[in-house]
């Protein structure tokens, strides 16, 4: 039934207070139908147990106490360091007067590298693309879920790796709170 032209300025008052919590219902529920999936690797993860595979033998990879950290940050960059606790301390204090034997197990049973990653849809990682690496050669490589898997249930992370020769790199991490 129209509203008389008398009764239309004191009914539009009454709609307004009605028509905002719709509204804002309505876009809440639209926005929350495009929220992008959570990103599962965001965090920092400590690495439990590390394995590696060259020609079928299984054994630790970072020795028998692995010790490292993986953090992916939302800007989508990441770093991750892989230690291996028994390497020996340098003889000196100055770490460019390492004696070969001392700089070969260091640079062997350790690294270090940095750069971006990808997630897909789903926000389970897709890739990655190396910066800098203790490992020279490493740095420009891209990475995709080929050569590299990581796979995030719960606070638990799966990583697999090929690395170019064929030999497989087992880790486990688990999400620092």
């Amino acid at each position: 039934m129209p509203l008389s032209p008398l009764a239309a300025p004191l009914a539009a008052p009454l709609a307004v207070p009605l028509a905002v919590p719709l509204l804002a219902a309505a876009l809440a529920a639209t926005s929350a139908a495009r929220a992008e999936p959570a990103n599962q690797l965001l965090g920092t993860w400590r690495m439990v147990s590390a394995q590696i595979d060259p020609d079928g033998r299984n054994r630790p990879a970072y020795g028998a106490r692995p010790n490292g950290l993986l953090v992916f940050t939302p800007g989508m960059r990441f770093i991750e360091v892989l230690t291996d606790s028994d390497v020996p301390r340098f003889a000196s204090e100055a770490r460019g007067a390492g004696t070969a034997e001392e700089n070969r197990a260091a640079m062997a049973r350790n690294i270090g590298f940095f750069g971006t990653y990808t997630v897909d849809a789903a926000g389970a990682f897709s890739g990655n693309r190396v910066e800098g690496s203790t490992f020279p050669n490493w740095v420009g490589d891209v990475r995709t879920t080929r050569e590299l898997q990581l796979v995030v249930e719960g606070d638990r992370m799966r990583e697999s790796f090929r690395r170019p020769d064929g030999t497989r790199i087992a880790i486990t991490w688990e999400r620092l709170r």
